[in-house]
């Protein structure tokens, strides 16, 4: 196998713009790609800056409905700083707050469609 990286993962949404605005606007993704797909669709592809693996805002899997991912897991390198960001625009953290575990600190959130998303800061 000559597999060099993780290029994309497809996380399912209702409204690709309203997640578009998500990734991009709260969470501070690049937006790599919005361009049509076929007739009537649309190809949505974001990225944390500098990352080599995307995300593509996807509303065309019968079988991945929206909201149905899980454990989308984003290191951070400065996690008190990005929960306070994230909080002055308006997330919420349905489990409370910053939690602690031996590997490190994370917390959890969802996009607006509720797919899972923890944001860590790995201990090193």
């Amino acid at each position: 196998m000559t597999v060099t990286h993780v290029q994309l993962v497809s996380v399912p949404v209702s409204d690709q713009e309203r997640a578009r605005d998500f990734y991009c606007d709260v969470l501070g993704f690049d937006l790599i790609w919005d361009n049509p797909m076929g007739p009537g669709g649309r190809w949505i592809q974001v990225a944390p800056k500098g990352a080599a693996t995307a995300l593509t805002l996807v509303t065309w899997f019968p079988t991945m409905p929206p909201g149905s991912l899980k454990g989308l897991v984003l290191e951070t390198d400065d996690l008190d700083a990005d929960v306070a960001r994230l909080r002055e625009r308006g997330v919420d953290f349905p489990d409370g707050g910053i939690q602690t575990a031996p590997w490190g600190r994370y917390i959890t959130l969802h996009d607006p469609d509720g797919n899972g998303i923890v944001l860590q800061a790995t201990r090193v």
